[in-house]
């Protein structure tokens, strides 16, 4: 008799525990990581000087850390450097939940939150491959296409990492949940799907005549494997 395989899942903590609508939470890893995977951006909130902040911003995970990068110059990025608390975001919107009421219309999602400290990454080794794995998840193959960056650009550039020891994700599917009498409502109910998808690419002005499309943006998609 086949076993189900047990997933590896993240210690709850009074932070990532789910009470509102619980049963639409995980603390997979697997869950997790494939939804910070497909996404494309994170959004980070920070306090500073009782002033929430939120900045948004490109990442990339290797294994169970977060990296994302900056300007030395940055005041986001130095905040952060210092050791604050923060909150980082990524959600992923599948469609519009449409339910005959105007009360129950809701949204099918699948959302991480993690909560850490950053650490400044100084390994160059560590900070070559976090910028590669960012230029990587964002296009896939890019890297090998492009100029990789100077000496003077790397001590321009600092990489911040965050560990996902705290983190839960939250997931919507499914169709409108009315209430019983509204059912035999006449008013078209359902799921309006949603997804991200590459338009045609836009070459640069100044490009050069010779260079054709890369096969990998003709390609480009997100959420499929």
């Amino acid at each position: 008799m086949s076993q189900k395989k047990k997933m590896k899942t993240l210690a709850i903590t009074e932070k990532t525990k789910i009470s509102r609508s619980a049963k639409r939470g995980s603390y997979e890893i697997d869950t997790i990581n494939a939804i910070l995977d497909e996404g494309l951006f994170c959004h980070i909130a920070y306090e500073h000087d009782g002033q929430p902040m939120m900045i948004p911003t490109a990442y990339c995970r290797i294994n169970d850390k977060i990296y994302i990068h900056g300007s030395v110059g940055s005041h986001f990025m130095r905040m952060l450097a210092e050791g604050k608390d923060i909150c980082f975001v990524v959600s992923l919107i599948d469609g519009l939940v449409l339910a005959r009421s105007a009360f129950h219309h809701s949204v099918n999602y699948r959302s991480v939150i993690a909560f850490a400290k950053a650490e400044v990454v100084t390994d160059e080794d560590e900070r070559w491959n976090a910028l590669e794995q960012i230029t990587e998840h964002l296009v896939p193959n890019r890297w090998a296409d492009v100029r990789e960056p100077y000496k003077n650009e790397m001590q321009k550039t600092m990489i911040l990492s965050f560990t996902l020891d705290e983190a839960s994700a939250k997931i919507r599917t499914g169709d409108p949940i009315d209430d019983e009498e509204d059912y035999a409502l006449p008013v078209w109910a359902g799921i309006l799907p949603l997804k991200v998808r590459a338009s045609a690419p836009i070459p640069d002005p100044r490009l050069i005549p010779s260079v054709s499309i890369p096969e990998y943006l003709h390609n480009y998609k997100r959420g499929e494997k």
